[in-house]
C-alpha cells in the first residue's frame, strides 16, 4: 500500500483534540466497497461526475489503463482523494494523468494541507512509474510551485426550477436564434442505452471531421451500464435522421455535458441551438441546478457560443510536474506537429476512422 504521511502533531494528546494537527496519510484505495469513495464527495462540493470511483474500473478493463485511486485520512476521516490513470503510448510517451478523457479531475479535499499531500503522492507515482510528466486537470488553483496552462475554461449555467425563467434571460437575438432552428423541422429525443446507436453514429461523423479519433462505441456503453441512472444521451432529428447528439453525466444535481457534435453536413442547420436548449429544459424541469457545458479553449469560437446561454467562464488550471523539466506539454490539436495527421484523418473512409481511432484514441488524454 501506497503511504505518504505529513505529521505535525506534537504530542497524542494535542491530536486527540485537534483534529487538524492529527498527521495526513495518503494511502491507495482498496476497500471492497467503492461506495464509500462516492460518500465522500457527495458531501464535498468539489466532487464530480468524473471523480466517481467507477472510472476506475471503466479506464481498466476498457483501455486497459493502469490506475492509482489515493486517498487521504486523518485518522478514520477521509479527508480527501485524487483519482489518477498512467497512460502508456508509444506515439505519446507515459503520462500519469488526473483525468484523461474527460473535462477536469485534480485532487479533492476539505483543506489546502491534504491537497498538497496528494499531490505531492502523486509525484511520488510518477517517478516510480518513470512517467514522461505528471498532469493534474485542477477546476481551482493549487497552492503548489508547478508549471501551469490555463487555455481551458469550464463554461457553467445556473439553472432554475421554471425553464421560462432561464429562456427570459437569454438575449432577444438568442431565442430568435433557437426559434429558426425549430422552424426546420427539428426535433430532440432524450433518453439511455437504447439512442446509444444513433450516438456513436453522429459522433464518429463529427469527430472524423475535426480529426480527431473516436473511442469504441462499447466505451460509451460501459459508462452508460456504470452510471445508467446518472447518464443521458441526446438525439437532435430532422425527418427522423439524427444530426446532433450530445452525452451528459449528472452528479450532485449538476449537469457534466461529455461530448457533443454534429452531422458535417447539417451544421449549416446550427441545430446545436435546439440541442443545447432541449437538455437545459431537460435539466431544469428534472430539478438540477448547473450545468457545465463542456470544456472549451479560451477564446474560441466555442466559448462565445457558450457565453450566449449566460454560461460563466472558469478558468481550468492544468499543472504539470515533469521530472526532466522543459517546457509544458503540448498535446493539442493546435500543435502544429499534428496538423498534416489531422489533415490526412479527416479525409480517410469512417470505416477506417472506427476501425483504428480507438488505438490511437485510447492513449490521448
Amino acid at each position: 500500500m501506497l503511504s505518504h504521511t505529513m505529521d505535525k502533531m506534537t504530542s497524542a494528546t494535542e491530536g486527540l483534540s485537534n483534529p487538524h494537527s492529527t498527521p495526513v496519510r495518503v494511502e491507495t484505495f482498496d476497500d471492497p466497497r467503492p461506495d464509500r469513495w462516492d460518500a465522500f464527495l457527495d458531501e464535498h462540493p468539489g466532487g464530480s461526475f468524473y471523480h466517481l470511483h467507477g472510472w476506475q474500473s471503466i479506464n481498466q478493463s476498457h483501455f486497459g489503463h493502469e490506475t492509482f485511486y489515493l486517498i487521504a485520512k486523518r485518522g478514520e476521516l477521509t479527508q480527501g482523494v485524487l483519482p489518477l490513470v498512467l497512460l502508456r503510448s508509444r506515439l505519446f510517451g507515459r503520462i500519469l494523468c488526473s483525468l484523461p478523457f474527460v473535462n477536469y479531475g485534480g485532487a479533492v479535499a476539505v483543506d489546502a494541507e491534504t491537497e498538497r499531500c496528494l499531490i505531492e503522492e502523486a509525484i511520488a507515482i510518477s517517478q516510480r512509474v518513470r512517467a514522461d510528466y505528471l498532469e493534474v486537470r485542477s477546476p481551482h488553483t493549487l497552492a503548489m510551485d508547478l508549471p501551469v496552462a490555463r487555455h481551458k475554461v469550464s463554461m457553467t449555467l445556473h439553472l432554475d426550477a421554471d425553464p421560462e425563467t432561464v429562456w427570459k434571460g437569454f438575449a432577444s437575438k438568442h431565442r430568435t436564434n433557437i426559434r429558426r432552428v425549430y422552424k426546420h423541422g427539428v426535433v430532440v429525443q432524450a433518453g439511455g442505452a437504447e439512442l446509444l446507436g444513433e450516438f456513436y453514429q453522429v459522433i464518429s461523423e463529427a469527430w472524423r471531421s475535426m480529426g480527431t479519433p473516436i473511442y469504441h462505441r462499447r466505451y460509451f456503453q460501459e459508462i452508460i451500464s456504470h452510471y445508467p441512472n446518472r447518464t443521458r444521451i441526446f438525439v437532435c432529428r430532422q425527418e427522423n435522421r439524427p444530426i446532433a447528439v450530445a452525452f451528459n453525466g449528472e452528479f450532485n444535481k449538476v449537469v457534466e455535458g461529455l461530448w457533443l457534435g454534429s452531422r458535417p453536413e447539417a451544421r449549416h442547420l446550427q441545430a446545436s441551438y435546439v440541442l443545447y436548449w432541449e437538455m437545459i429544459k431537460d435539466a431544469c424541469e428534472r430539478g438540477l441546478s448547473r450545468f457545465h457545458l463542456g470544456r472549451s479553449t479560451t477564446e474560441s469560437g466555442g466559448e462565445s457560443f457558450k457565453r450566449k446561454w449566460n454560461a460563466e467562464s472558469r478558468p481550468l488550471h492544468w499543472y504539470y510536474y515533469m521530472p526532466q523539466g522543459g517546457h509544458i506539454p503540448q498535446l493539442n490539436v493546435n500543435n502544429p506537429k499534428y496538423r498534416l495527421a489531422i489533415s490526412t484523418w479527416r479525409r480517410l473512409p469512417l470505416w477506417v476512422t472506427t476501425l483504428i481511432g480507438p488505438w490511437i484514441a485510447r492513449s490521448i488524454p
